[in-house]
């Protein structure tokens, strides 16, 4: 699993629920009845709100993706292409920016309801602070503390951020064109506005599963939540939230329609947990392009030779993963079958717990932050990041080198000054006489650091023992934390854990995306990381619209990051993406959600389509 970075909510770049079309809206459906296809991914579809701050995982967001459109995607060569036929988006004005969002007449939602201003109301409210008036409490094990509170109070859980992102927008948004309309006005500029705004769950079905007693039509729901947005009338939107954060948690099939609303080419019909998720095409769906296959089975095959071995026999047609050398070699001799090997946008990297009492947080020695910031560096010095690239990733990519930025990707315009301001180059060599004077320096041994990682995964597994064989000689002992729920334990078990390996998987090509992980209370902000001049410098990014200016802010962050000894960068993803060739039309993009991009243009090889 990858942690995706849907750097929605608060620093909110929402690619999460992005789909659908560019192309013409076709007279009638090209679904050929009776086909279908499985494909294979390695996480289980967890939860359908990928907006929530649980819900941020790419196994969801491929199922949503599928299942639901909104106003712009972004397709294999990285271009954000605006979905027209779902509906349009027009500056209205400058300053302030003022945005016009109109969703078409006609397109619905999986049960009948007109997709509309409700249903962007519900992104405002959920992804923005302006309506919560209770926040989260945890304990050291990462568990809420004022439960009843959260009942009471309003509290959509999306990891809205004071003045950031969606936040911007302070006024409530106004409604026109027969509530197919709603125009948001931003306080002041904001970079990334045209990724900020996306199409969540249905308002009406969360409405009617906050208030199933009360037996709402889908319009009167959707009146009825305008009404309390406007009005601020906390004590109707209490439940409304408790549900749009907690209710589309689910594993198997739920009983409840309103669960699975969708608002694209297909619904989910069929759901078992750790095995499979099953959608079939809307027989009503005409504002995009029509899909060819009349189901697909997204199965949950979590390891990647198991993947392999399904694709060769058929079981699926499309096999993705992060591949050993041999398990390339087994894609290459096999009969039948096509592959695509390139760079992917996730990159691994190792993040540092600083606030839950362990051996890199400040108060393990009496608030001594200088302390722990030596005792994080002494152990980031140890990590071979080289000898991990060397020996794991060149035999699947032999021009693979250490990435040396974590605000640009490789090959973009600030990239290269990063890698010239060598803001991780002290970590670029192993130095265990270095890490050994900082823990001299800090006056602390014994040093201990429990290690999270995917313990399925057979690369990870690889890394952790290059980490733990390395530190050793410096006379620190990694713990092996393995876990098959790494991804749920990096915010859930804060305490369990001091270090964690794995990688962040861009959605987007934001600007300011990153906010998100290195300010207060940022959605993908596990660590309790928190600077000053860092967080004013991503304040100032996310209004920045020069783009020399933004990449000089994003270089000065990555600075900051490395003198904090926070986090390291190892390397871009090297991805593999295999299928039959019993299918057509396949095409592996570099963002997420990487392959299922263009489903609706899959097709069976004997039926391509035009």
């Amino acid at each position: 699993m990858k942690i995706k970075r849907i750097v929605v909510v608060t620093s909110v770049i929402a690619v999460a629920a992005l789909a659908l079309s560019g192309c013409s809206v076709p007279k009638t459906s090209e679904v050929i009845k009776g086909t279908s296809i499985s494909v294979a991914w390695n996480d289980p579809m967890q939860e359908y709100n990928t907006l929530s701050a649980t819900g941020n995982a790419a196994s969801n967001n491929n199922i949503s993706y599928m299942a639901n459109s909104s106003f712009n995607y972004y397709d294999d060569k990285t271009k954000l292409v605006k979905n027209t036929e779902f509906g349009t988006y027009k500056v209205e004005k400058k300053d302030p920016l003022t945005v016009k969002y109109t969703v078409n007449e006609g397109v619905k939602w999986s049960d009948g309801v007109q997709v509309g201003a409700a249903d962007m109301m519900m992104t405002w409210a959920a992804l923005t602070t302006h309506l919560n008036n209770v926040e989260a409490a945890y304990d050291a094990d990462g568990n809420i503390t004022n439960q009843a509170a959260l009942d009471k109070g309003v509290f959509f859980n999306a990891g809205a951020v004071k003045g950031q992102g969606l936040d911007l927008v302070s006024k409530t948004p106004t409604i026109s064109d027969n509530n197919r309309s709603v125009t948001i006005v931003y306080d002041k500029p904001y970079v990334d506005w045209e990724l900020s705004f996306p199409i969540g769950v249905s308002a009406h079905g969360t409405v009617q599963l906050a208030y199933p007693d009360k037996k709402y039509s889908g319009d009167a729901a959707n009146k009825a939540f305008i009404k309390a947005v406007k009005d601020k009338d906390f004590t109707f939107l209490s439940p409304v939230a408790k549900s749009w954060s907690n209710d589309y948690k689910f594993l198997d099939m739920p009983k409840e329609k309103q669960k699975l609303l969708s608002n694209g080419p297909y619904v989910v019909t069929d759901l078992k947990d750790q095995q499979y998720v099953t959608l079939t095409a809307r027989k009503d769906y005409t504002w995009g392009p029509s899909p060819k296959y009349q189901k697909i089975t997204v199965r949950v095959v979590g390891d990647p030779q198991a993947q392999i071995t399904a694709l060769q026999n058929g079981e699926v047609k499309v096999a993705s993963g992060q591949p050993t050398a041999d398990l390339l070699t087994q894609i290459k001799g096999l009969s039948g079958v096509k592959y695509k090997a390139a760079t992917e946008s996730t990159y691994e990297h190792i993040d540092l717990q600083v606030t839950n009492g362990g051996v890199f947080d400040p108060k393990t020695y009496g608030g001594d932050a200088a302390k722990a910031q030596l005792v994080r560096a002494a152990f980031l010095k140890t990590v071979p990041r080289q000898d991990i690239v060397d020996k794991l990733i060149k035999p699947l990519q032999p021009a693979a080198v250490l990435r040396a930025s974590l605000q640009f990707v490789p090959g973009s315009s600030g990239y290269d000054a990063v890698k010239k301001a060598g803001a991780y180059a002290q970590y670029d060599k192993v130095d265990i006489e270095g890490a050994k004077a900082d823990l001299v320096k800090a006056g602390v041994s014994n040093v201990k650091v429990r290690f999270l990682y995917g313990k399925t995964n057979t690369r990870r597994q690889q890394e952790f023992e290059l980490v733990r064989q390395s530190a050793a000689l410096a006379g620190i002992t990694v713990i092996d934390g393995g876990s098959a729920t790494w991804g749920a334990d990096l915010s859930s078990k804060p305490n369990d854990y001091d270090a964690a390996l794995f990688g962040w998987q861009a959605t987007s090509l934001a600007v300011a995306q990153n906010q998100a992980n290195y300010t207060p209370g940022g959605l993908n902000n596990y660590y309790g990381w928190s600077d000053k001049p860092l967080t004013a410098i991503y304040d100032k990014l996310s209004t920045e619209t020069d783009s020399a200016k933004q990449d000089d802010l994003l270089v000065q962050a990555d600075k900051i990051i490395g003198q904090r000894a926070w986090t390291v960068p190892i390397f871009q993803f090297p991805g593999v993406t295999a299928w039959s060739d019993t299918m057509t039309n396949l095409k592996p993009a570099f963002l997420a959600p990487q392959y299922f991009w263009n489903f609706w243009e899959w097709a069976p090889s004997k039926a391509t389509a035009k």
